[in-house]
């Protein structure tokens, strides 16, 4: 697994050895980001929230990119070492990393009113954790920076079943067996 692009385009990513954590393929996240990169505008998002973060990579990714900083969250404390140890191969070691479920870490970092355009969901596979993060994002109701994207992978055998009040859903792919949906925080005008 490797950097696709931008400043750390080809750096290569530690993963997990014989572990059951999935990280999204190279080539799923270079489809992902030739979505969000425009034209006009190159890749402009600021800050990115990696929720699962797992290798880190998506994180990683945006701030290769262009986005000023990362926030990496994942409950198990290996995978922190994972996104700790690639961060510092990618000199970000000051990165904020946090020892978290995503729904407590979404609270948490809204009570801190801290905002981000750009937010990756790529919960385990098998579970309900994309829907139920997805909608804890829509209630929070500041985490999403206004015109914010939130962006969910799963699988065809656990889609998204929801539908967020205040996300419009503008995209949605499928690459294999992987679905990515990309969100929209609708303006509160």
């Amino acid at each position: 697994m490797r950097v696709v692009g931008g400043r750390f385009k080809g750096r290569r990513l530690c993963e997990f050895a014989g572990r059951s954590i999935r990280p999204t393929s190279d080539k799923v996240r270079q489809a992902l980001f030739n979505i969000l990169y425009h034209p006009d505008e190159g890749f402009g998002f600021r800050r990115a929230l990696d929720l699962f973060a797992g290798t880190g990579a998506m994180g990683i990714e945006a701030v290769s990119r262009g986005a000023q900083e990362a926030v990496f969250v994942d409950i198990d404390p290996s995978a922190l070492s994972v996104v700790r140890k690639n961060l510092e191969s990618c000199g970000l070691g000051n990165s904020q990393v946090l020892l978290s479920g995503a729904r407590e870490a979404i609270n948490r970092l809204s009570m801190r009113h801290e905002q981000f355009d750009l937010i990756f969901i790529d919960p385990p596979y098998a579970s309900t954790l994309a829907n139920e993060t997805l909608m804890a994002i829509d209630a929070s109701k500041s985490i999403l920076s206004e015109d914010g994207l939130c962006v969910v992978e799963t699988v065809r055998r656990t889609p998204i079943t929801i539908e967020p009040n205040g996300l419009q859903l503008i995209d949605e792919r499928r690459y294999g067996d992987t679905l990515i949906y990309i969100y929209k925080k609708e303006s509160s005008q």
